[in-house]
């Protein structure tokens, strides 16, 4: 069900739209870093206070990928040092974070340079960031305070009908959850195969990679990020040189290689840059190529992480 109360809060002023909504003002749709991004952040502590909320859940987080679209150039660390450790443990679906936290991520999100994700309490409250610096908050109350402050700040609150704004997501349908079936799969090819390779997608557009044999399954599982999404491959090949003769001449492929150590990592590499994966994958001790494109992608395997009740709350599309 839809939240009740639901506002579209920018910083353009409905008077300077045409009659077809278009927005014609002075504002440009990169943050200041200064007055007006701090008015967005008030306006979000103004709506939480209203509605009682002083801890959120991060949802459908996203790490820029091989292509970005953001209006600032990319940050170093996806504009979260300082609000998670180096390997980003704690960022992910699901995860709570404090109010504050959450200021931070809506900070990250408006500079649109690095990662963003919803704020959520679920059946309470919400937070979302759209393109040009569109921020939609929908609340179980009407936040009548909130949105007189907000008005205050220089900022231009609209109310909006919820199910207009439900439409406009694009939710996936449901996905197979990574129930004691899958896992019992997952040894079962692990078994038939030697090994096979378990893709963790953490959050979306960055993966942990796992080699793994069926004696190794269950203390993997247990490792995992809470509701990744995850794939299973066949195993790497031990023969690198055959991998890299048999690329593609053209298009894009996902390089995965397994090092010296036994880390595996992966990079994104099409014909152009064919040539630079000899030296890359030099101590490599094992690898293979993964197309990109969607129809060519056939894992062995595709489920995603359930909660410790055995609900499927994550929604990735895998």
């Amino acid at each position: 069900m839809p939240l009740p109360h639901v506002f579209r809060i920018t910083k353009y002023d409905p008077a300077d739209r045409d009659e077809h909504g278009r927005y014609h003002g002075p504002e440009d749709v990169t943050s200041d870093h200064g007055v007006v991004e701090a008015a967005y952040l008030a306006a979000m502590a103004a709506f939480a206070e209203d509605t009682g909320v002083t801890r959120l859940a991060i949802r459908d987080p996203l790490l820029p990928g091989i292509v970005t679209f953001g209006v600032e150039a990319p940050i170093e660390g996806y504009g979260l040092a300082g609000l998670f450790p180096p390997d980003l443990t704690g960022f992910h679906d699901g995860a709570e974070v404090d109010l504050a936290t959450g200021l931070e991520l809506l900070r990250a999100m408006l500079r649109d340079n690095g990662a963003s994700c919803d704020l959520e309490v679920d059946g309470r409250f919400f937070v979302h960031v759209g393109f040009d610096q569109y921020m939609y908050i929908g609340s179980a109350e009407p936040c009548e305070n909130a949105v007189a402050r907000t008005r205050a700040l220089g900022l231009f609150p609209e109310s909006t009908d919820p199910e207009d704004y439900e439409r406009t997501l694009d939710r996936p349908p449901p996905q197979r959850p990574a129930d004691d079936a899958f896992w019992a799969e997952l040894s079962d090819l692990a078994t038939r195969r030697g090994a096979v390779v378990l893709e963790e997608g953490y959050v979306l557009n960055a993966s942990r990679w796992h080699r793994l044999r069926a004696s190794d399954v269950d203390a993997i599982r247990t490792r995992l990020t809470p509701r990744s999404r995850l794939w299973v491959w066949p195993d790497l090949n031990d023969d690198v040189a055959a991998v890299l003769c048999g690329l593609p001449e053209e298009g894009s492929v996902e390089i995965v290689w397994e090092h010296q150590d036994g880390r595996i990592t992966s990079c994104y590499a099409d014909d152009e840059h064919y040539p630079e994966l000899p030296p890359l994958l030099a101590e490599a001790r094992a690898a293979m190529a993964i197309s990109t494109f969607v129809d060519e992608r056939h894992p062995l395997l595709a489920a995603v992480l359930p909660d410790d009740d055995g609900v499927l709350r994550a929604r990735w599309d895998v």
